[in-house]
């Protein structure tokens, strides 16, 4: 499946590197930078070897916890899909200083961030390569990349922290085949989580995920709050058409009255528009 494997190295074209003139316009704003005098949480860093749904993958992941956690109270949970480029102080997304900001100001609750990257198989002998299991966990229907979560992620940082298990106090976000991923496990599972942030969402044929419009107007409507961002000139190639894969589910959710919102910019398949407008998503996302 040698194509799978070119369309993940698409997916992860939201490194800035890949950004094209248009997606210039899109820059971070002053909640996505660091304030003197606003309390910065802390990150650590750890590695998951132990999976049973994934079994024989390694993947790394990070936990934030704002200054504003209180063991004694739970925790709101935002799942990130990978995860370990969106909280870095430096990068893209800088998730971890948005979360500082907006927690101090009372603009989202007291969150604890699981930054997550998807699982590689080890090399099989020195000097080879590793394969990334990115398309199959994300890009999969279904509920096996929720029930990693809801099984062993979820417990295994539930072990450190008090983390809700309130469904409507867990979001869980995405960029590409990770905003798919993002979609699929609140919609496999609403019980669990409710509220979902996809950028440049792969709501398109490299799995099966084109079915999703479809799927959405057709099923009983399930109580969740759906952020969708997508560029006019994101991609276009033999899995589909992402624009347009993009508006038939905004499409879909307006036609069953789901709580969602979508923004189509003109930026390519990258995260810059994502980054540029996380602090108002996630605004949005937690509003009352």
């Amino acid at each position: 499946m040698k194509s799978l494997h070119v369309l993940s190295a698409l997916a992860l074209a939201f490194a800035p590197a890949f950004a094209a003139p248009q997606d210039d316009q899109y820059v971070l704003g002053p909640d996505s930078q660091v304030k003197p005098g606003v309390p910065q949480g802390k990150v650590t860093t750890h590695q998951w070897t132990e999976s049973k749904i994934y079994p024989g993958t390694v993947r790394d992941y990070a936990v934030y916890v704002p200054a504003q956690y209180d063991k004694a109270k739970p925790a709101a949970v935002m799942v990130f899909q990978d995860g370990m480029g969106m909280y870095s102080e430096k990068g893209q997304f800088r998730a971890a200083t948005v979360f500082d900001n907006l927690i101090a100001a009372g603009e989202m609750p007291v969150t604890i961030g699981i930054f997550i990257n998807p699982g590689m198989f080890p090399a099989a002998k020195p000097g080879e390569k590793g394969r990334s299991n990115r398309s199959f966990e994300y890009d999969s229907l279904g509920d096996l990349y929720s029930r990693f979560l809801l099984d062993e992620i979820l417990p295994e940082v539930g072990k450190s922290y008090n983390l809700t298990t309130d469904p409507e106090m867990r979001a869980i976000c995405g960029n590409s085949s990770g905003g798919i991923c993002a979609f699929t496990v609140a919609w496999e599972h609403p019980e669990a989580f409710r509220k979902v942030v996809s950028h440049i969402g792969s709501f398109t044929n490299i799995r099966g995920g084109n079915v999703y419009p479809a799927m959405i107007r057709k099923a009983e409507k399930k109580p969740i709050r759906v952020f969708l961002q997508d560029g006019r000139n994101d991609l276009d190639n033999q899995f589909g058409n992402w624009p347009l894969a993009n508006q038939d589910m905004a499409a879909s959710l307006k036609f069953m009255g789901y709580d969602y919102k979508f923004v189509l910019g003109e930026g390519t398949h990258n995260g810059k528009h994502g980054a540029s407008m996380l602090p108002d998503t996630l605004r949005w996302l937690w509003r009352k």
